[in-house]
């Protein structure tokens, strides 16, 4: 092995708060129970075809989703993982429509753990990769045990962002300001070992682009010329992009982020905020890719910069190569400067 491969997330996590005086290691446990979290939800995602735990459990969460019996593991691992560790003031799911309090019988602490349990939870029962994404937040309320406001924050205040990628590996990825590093679970030993680190979006990266198509037909005039544009079908385009869509936005950012690229979900007709979540899915990943000298944003401006309203935003996004989020505004603001009729 060489000297990188046995640099665990746990000594990363420590080397990190040396850099940093001040530094109290509360934010460090938060990244140490993440981790946690991720090698059991991982350990369940690798033997989910041999227990009785794919499929639906027969409900519907706040987004009128189905929720798979996958989704409701691990998102109750990631509160029990935290809720007694006087680390948190309150956390908030994707899966759940308010806060989730701590418990009364237990601590609180000055940080807001937002996540998204498991993105991609429609492929399960495929086999295809999924996450789980989360935001780490300060808290800002005089509520010891937390407030919606405590969550309900711009992106920019994050004070750490990562993912955890279930493929044909385990990974984690995650930053706190201070370049973005990547660990692959080894599972003989049970532990993350830095295996990408100070990750960099590749600039120009690979020309590829990845999106819905299904949606097409409702899509607004400058998006589908994007989208041509991006094929070579327009002739404009002497160099084609190919095109990549796994249907989960963990795995489709990952891959981004390692090859370089463009991840778009936007509005459209039918979903004119589009689909993702702005303060589960689209912030933690715009904080990733920013630090990794990539860009992210709604078609008109930088996602980090939004003001949320509500626990369960929605958000158009656009985000990956620097470069080529700047091309796609470019179609954008060509089709809002047409005059109406046009």
């Amino acid at each position: 092995m060489t000297s990188r491969s046995v640099v665990t997330v746990e000594r990363h996590i420590t080397d990190q708060e040396r850099l940093h005086p001040e530094a109290t290691g509360a934010l460090s446990d938060i990244l140490r129970h993440m981790a946690l979290s991720a090698k059991i939800i991982a350990r369940e995602v690798n033997k989910a075809g041999l227990v009785d735990i794919l499929g639906a459990v027969g409900r519907e969460n706040i987004h009128g989703e189905q929720v798979k019996k996958l989704d409701e593991f691990a998102d109750d691992v990631i509160f029990a993982a935290f809720d007694h560790t006087g680390l948190l003031c309150c956390m908030a799911s994707e899966e759940s429509e308010g806060i989730r309090e701590i418990p009364e019988r237990f601590p609180t602490g000055k940080y807001a753990l937002l996540y998204d349990p498991l993105d991609g939870s429609s492929n399960i029962d495929a086999n295809v990769s999924i996450g789980t994404i989360f935001s780490v937040l300060l808290k800002r309320s005089d509520n010891p045990r937390g407030t919606e406001a405590d969550c309900i924050q711009k992106g920019r205040d994050q004070i750490a962002a990562g993912y955890v990628v279930y493929g044909s590996s385990t990974m984690m990825v995650y930053t706190t300001g201070n370049g973005v590093h990547g660990f692959t679970l080894d599972p003989s030993i049970g532990e993350f070992l830095l295996s990408h680190p100070d990750i960099k979006i590749p600039t120009p990266g690979k020309r590829i682009y990845s999106v819905n198509e299904g949606n097409y037909g409702r899509w607004s005039p400058g998006q589908r010329r994007l989208v041509r544009y991006l094929k070579g079908a327009d002739g404009d385009n002497d160099k084609p992009f190919s095109t990549r869509y796994i249907g989960s936005m963990v795995s489709d950012l990952h891959r981004t982020l390692l090859y370089g690229g463009l991840f778009m979900y936007p509005g459209d007709a039918k979903a004119p905020k589009g689909k993702l979540r702005l303060l589960y899915e689209c912030n933690p990943m715009a904080m990733l890719v920013e630090h990794a000298g990539g860009r992210a944003t709604d078609g008109k401006r930088d996602l980090l910069d939004i003001e949320p309203t509500s626990l369960h935003q929605l958000s158009p996004i656009y985000i990956g190569t620097k470069d080529y989020v700047d091309l796609a505004h470019r179609f954008v603001e060509e089709e809002a400067a047409e005059p109406v009729g046009a």
